[in-house]
């Protein structure tokens, strides 16, 4: 008889509403908790910003246009 193969844990995320400089608003940009694990004393918003940044930036090389810089950041 076969066995059943155990589910693996899913990924972890938590969304995040990005507000542009230019007026452009994308909602529920995930960033995985284990980046948002950090013990160094910086804040959530702070992590995420950094997390989508870098998320933009790689959209961006791989797009050939740069998004506007982030004005905020809530949580979803």
């Amino acid at each position: 008889m076969a066995r059943k193969k155990p589910k693996g844990k899913g990924a972890a995320f938590t969304a995040f509403n990005v507000n542009y400089e230019d007026g452009m608003v994308t909602s529920n940009r995930r960033v995985s908790s284990d980046l948002l694990d950090q013990p160094f004393g910086e804040s959530i918003q702070d992590l995420a910003r950094t997390a989508i940044e870098d998320q933009d930036n790689e959209i961006a090389r791989r797009a050939g246009r740069h998004r506007a810089r982030i004005k905020s950041i809530v949580r979803a």
